[in-house]
């Protein structure tokens, strides 16, 4: 049986959209997309981050906070606070938290990439500016871009970056909201595309590292892990992952092999930097209202960096910026930098493993934090940021969702670990992507990858996962698998198992469940080669 802690339901029937105003604080959840766990400075990173480092300085650091692994699976899990198993892709079956707030008397705003169902004014949130899809061209509109319901289109000769243009719609409705309604608190959902590929920065931006990264991505990990031991997010015992296997020592790479790599790393760092500039904005705005000491902000990652590189283009510096020096279609990351950026963790975005399901994340409340600049070892997770939200505002809610019962939310409220309260930790936290699996509990993380056997680690020890134990320790890697099965057993998609039951991990050759089929968006498409690709090195390899 599932770990059922939080005993909340939620009921959109039974909700109104003009509830009395609460006394809760503004809170404001703030998204990256495919950002590795050191690409912060209060991580470890060269990459300047100083609002979020700032940030940090108010609030707390986690160091053991887990995404779902991909960019749409995180968003149903964060959006729900159930499992993306339980909710559905798109949260078909519960409430949103733009309908949860709304019906607290919050005023709702979405920005950003939504990656869900429908549109956020049919789901809750009273304003939305962003992108429906998966992924978006920085420089110019997609068909998917809206202001609210309407199609939404950059203005001729103006200058258009996505990022900026998501700060400056997340300050426009915070003005407007703190102008005509002051004393009702509000909830904003700011979803970064960045640094999610195409590889688009500004140019001041990327001058800033050009001469950055030319020292490789073996000095650049190693320089990171030293910082992340110096500040406390990693300690020493968690000993450095060793370099994906695939990718060369840098300097085993030819001069132009290195100024390419080096290149777009540096346009990868411009585009986590103008983030960083952006929420550095959206906070000014916040403070300028006089709101800053009772908002809590929250700031996370949807997966770790993203190992894709389905680059066919020129490999050249010149090509990778195009001709207006800000970048060019068509260019990712690669596995090298990701590498890098899950510092000290291996494996990346879909993987189970660390550099998968770890992100930074940090969490701001003047008013409440007990021990600015702390951080904190409990493990948490996505499902996590609805019952913050229940809890901070205090509601009181229903228990069904368009006439049907609703199952207890298994997440369990931030707060605690905030105004240094005790919480009691998850008995256990479940994931599951593709092939992939995992169960963690305790000090215990049970997990397989592409079919491989399942391994189990001693995270207490061994945050990087090197030494699989599940031979010392077989009765509780056996407990840990039937846990996960049993959790699993209980998805509420049947079509998850053949005609004996058995788990079927959603293959991608499955016809009913094939991402590419479903949406056709250039998301999924990374997702295909990714695991693609995994598969065809593993079987070279037998």
């Amino acid at each position: 049986m599932r770990n059922r802690t939080l005993l909340i339901a939620l009921s959109i029937l039974a909700m109104t959209s003009l509830a009395d105003a609460t006394d809760g604080p503004n809170v404001v959840y703030i998204l990256a997309d495919d950002m590795g766990y050191s690409d912060l400075g209060c991580y470890g990173s060269e990459i300047e981050t100083p609002n979020l480092d700032q940030l940090a300085e108010k609030g707390v650091r986690f160091t053991q906070f887990n995404n779902a692994a991909k960019c749409e699976p995180t968003r149903a899990s964060l959006m729900s606070g159930q499992y993306w198993q339980d909710a559905g892709f798109g949260v078909r079956r519960g409430p949103t938290m733009g309908e949860v707030m709304k019906s607290a008397g919050y005023a709702t705003f979405a920005v950003g990439k939504w990656h869900l169902d429908g549109n956020p004014v049919d789901r809750g949130f009273d304003r939305y500016f962003g992108h429906l899809s998966g992924g978006s061209h920085y420089f110019q509109c997609n068909a998917s871009k809206r202001l609210d319901d309407k199609p939404f289109k950059e203005k001729p000769n103006e200058k258009f970056y996505m990022t900026d243009a998501n700060a400056d719609y997340a300050i426009r409705f915070i003005d407007e909201h703190h102008k005509q309604n002051p004393d009702t608190p509000f909830f904003m959902y700011l979803a970064f595309n960045a640094p999610h590929s195409p590889l688009h920065a500004l140019t001041e931006d990327i001058e800033k590292y050009r001469d950055k990264y030319g020292v490789g991505w073996d000095k650049i990990r190693e320089a990171r892990y030293q910082k992340q031991i110096a500040s406390g997010v990693t300690q020493e015992q968690w000993k450095l992952s060793p370099r994906e296997a695939s990718v060369p020592a840098w300097d085993s790479m030819r001069e132009d092999e290195r100024e390419y790599e080096a290149t777009r790393m540096a346009i990868y760092a411009a585009m986590v930097d103008r983030m960083d500039q952006a929420i550095g904005r959206v906070v000014a705005k916040i403070r300028e209202t006089g709101d800053e000491e009772n908002t809590l902000v929250v700031f996370l990652s949807d997966n770790g960096g993203s190992a894709s590189d389905v680059t066919i283009a020129e490999q050249t510096p010149d090509a990778l910026l195009g001709p207006s020096g800000a970048g060019k279609d068509g260019y990712w990351v690669g596995l090298g930098w990701a590498n890098a950026s899950n510092t000290p963790f291996h494996s990346h975005k879909v993987e189970m493993g660390n550099g998968g399901v770890v992100t930074s994340c940090i969490a701001s409340w003047p008013a409440a934090v007990k021990h600015p600049g702390s951080i904190t070892d409990e493990p948490s997770h996505i499902i996590d940021l609805m019952a913050t939200l229940v809890d901070v505002g205090d509601l009181e809610l229903p228990t069904t969702f368009k006439g049907k019962k609703l199952s207890a939310l298994p997440g369990k409220s931030l707060r605690p670990l905030l105004t240094g309260d005790r919480r009691e930790s998850h008995e256990a936290l479940y994931f599951h992507l593709f092939h992939n699996r995992a169960i963690v509990s305790g000090q215990w993380k049970l997990t397989t990858d592409w079919d491989h056997p399942w391994q189990l680690f001693n995270l207490s020890n061994d945050r990087t996962e090197l030494t699989d134990v599940s031979s010392q320790h077989p009765e509780i890697a056996a407990r840990l698998r039937k846990q996960w099965e049993d959790w699993y057993a209980e998805v509420p998609e049947k079509r998850f198992t053949d005609a004996t039951g058995d788990p079927q991990y959603r293959r991608l050759d499955d016809p009913e469940e094939s991402y590419l089929r479903r949406t056709g968006n250039g998301d999924e498409r990374e997702l295909v080669w990714r695991s693609k690709s995994k598969r065809e090195t593993k079987n070279k390899n037998k």
